[in-house]
């Protein structure tokens, strides 16, 4: 059950938040969005939020052009 409530609150991340991590993640992991993310991912420390955002993150990065409305 709780795999179901983190995929349905990482698709409630705004689009904004979404570019603005990508950004940041591809600062700190030389413009390795996706492999940043899966690294951040396999902290132990990370709070809901900020997994539904890292989330959002990898979705948008396999599937660019596309928005959440």
């Amino acid at each position: 059950m709780f795999g179901l409530t983190e995929w349905i609150s990482s698709h409630l991340v705004p689009q904004a938040a979404v570019r603005a991590e990508a950004w940041k993640l591809g600062g700190r992991h030389l413009g390795d969005v996706a492999a940043g993310a899966h690294l951040e991912l396999n902290r132990s420390d990370l709070t809901p939020a900020r997994r539904a955002l890292l989330r959002a993150v990898l979705r948008n990065a396999a599937h660019p052009g596309e928005t959440d409305i």
